[in-house]
């Protein structure tokens, strides 16, 4: 099975805008003046909505068809179940490998490090002299450093994923892109804001933030070198079902824990509802 350099193309650009959008966690961080984070609960759980629909109705079907080609219909199902849960577990290993203390899916520390930092210089200089006033900078630069190194791992997956997807159908790799994009501004703001406050080097922190979504890229290179030279429907359908495994992880443990601590009312719900509706019609509308 083979793809063109321009198929390839589109699928590594997709992966890489996909990848940098951790600096738009940087720049809503350093530059907003509201504390009002409905509108990103809100696009949260869009992204969540989004990763869900396609990974239950088109791309885990389309693992199905694949193995049905090879093997018989109840078998050929099992395998694609095995490949999908098997995705699971890898993607629960990568989560486990890093420490609780950095890991840059807990929202609830962002949340208060972002408020922190869009108060005015005034309440600023209030909170230092109470909760904010015995920061470990270094501690802090660290912790920083770290989550980047976090983020990176968990990225290389989600690389793998946007690129595969992109290289099979194109809407489905604009759709997880967006996805993936959304799902990485908070990645952005949890890199960004521990070094910024380190080093009072807004620089430095968005260089940070933006270097840690490169992995993303890096994981669709390196998922490229090992599975095209084998590429097959059979190749193809393991991939898909360990990418919609991937999807689905990355929506319950991740995006929509996220959503509901930014969340107000039911933001991230309505987001979750639209999400899946708007790629509902546009698959209609794309394949029909």
């Amino acid at each position: 099975m083979e793809f063109t350099l321009e198929q390839i193309l589109i699928a590594m650009i997709l992966t890489i805008l996909a990848g940098i959008s951790t600096a738009v966690g940087s720049i809503i961080a350093f530059f907003s003046k509201n504390d009002n984070f409905r509108f990103l609960a809100f696009g949260l759980g869009f992204s969540s909505g989004v990763m869900i629909y396609i990974s239950f109705m088109e791309i885990l079907p389309s693992a199905f068809i694949d193995f049905r080609k090879y093997y018989n219909s109840s078998y050929g199902e099992l395998l694609a179940l095995l490949c999908f849960f098997g995705g699971i577990f890898f993607s629960a290993i990568i989560d486990r490998l890093i420490p609780k203390d950095i890991n840059p899916h807990d929202p609830k520390d962002d949340l208060s490090e972002l408020k922190f930092c869009l108060l005015s210089d005034k309440d600023k200089q209030i909170s230092n002299n109470q909760s904010f006033k015995k920061i470990n900078v270094k501690a802090l630069k660290r912790t920083g450093i770290f989550t980047a190194l976090a983020i990176a791992l968990h990225n290389f997956p989600e690389g793998f994923a946007t690129f595969m997807a992109t290289l099979d159908n194109i809407s489905f790799g604009i759709a997880i892109a967006v996805a993936v994009a959304i799902h990485n501004i908070p990645e952005g703001i949890a890199v960004s804001l521990p070094i910024y406050y380190a080093t009072n080097n807004k620089k430095k922190a968005f260089i940070y933030s933006t270097l840690s979504g490169i992995a993303e890229p890096i994981g669709a290179i390196a998922g490229a070198f090992l599975i095209l030279p084998v590429m097959s429907e059979l190749t193809l359908a393991i991939t898909f079902a360990i990418i919609a495994a991937i999807m689905i992880f990355i929506s319950f443990n991740e995006l929509l824990p996220a959503a509901k601590a930014y969340d107000k009312g039911h933001d991230s719900l309505y987001g979750l509802v639209l999400g899946m509706a708007i790629m509902a019609i546009s698959l209609i509308l794309l394949n029909p």
